[in-house]
């Protein structure tokens, strides 16, 4: 029985390996976002304080995203401009999620706001993954 921790396991695994966890863990957890904008937009409507229309839009974009980042993530060869273009997407989405809120624009409810700025830390937080994993050493 091996005694390593969750992370020792994962900085064990080699850096291609690291980087495809990370872009797959990404891809899932914005489509999955996606679908639910998708699909239950017009019930998040009084609990976000946003326009089914505008959810719907995200939607789509976030389960169109999801999927190229997929792809990008099972490729047989890890194309460091697609892993640029994915990160640099992923931050222009924490950043403009934060400007949406700080803005006010689309008029957010109290919970609607959290949940975007909590949604930005998220992506964020996948940003940073995927630069770490892609810059650890094996």
């Amino acid at each position: 029985m091996s005694t390593m921790t969750m992370p020792a396991r994962l900085a064990a695994l080699p850096r291609d390996h690291q980087v495809r966890l990370a872009l797959k863990l990404d891809a899932v957890v914005t489509g999955v976002n996606g679908a639910a904008y998708l699909v239950a937009a017009a019930p998040l409507e009084d609990l976000l304080g946003l326009s089914p229309a505008l959810l719907r839009g995200v939607g789509a974009f976030l389960v169109a995203f999801a999927a190229g980042v997929w792809v990008a993530a099972t490729r047989a060869e890890l194309s460091r401009s697609a892993l640029a273009a994915i990160l640099g997407a992923n931050a222009l989405w924490a950043v403009g999620s934060i400007a949406f809120v700080a803005l006010d624009a689309g008029s957010p409810t109290t919970v609607g706001a959290v949940w975007i700025v909590l949604q930005a830390l998220v992506v964020a937080g996948f940003a940073g993954l995927q630069v770490l994993a892609s810059r650890s050493s094996s």
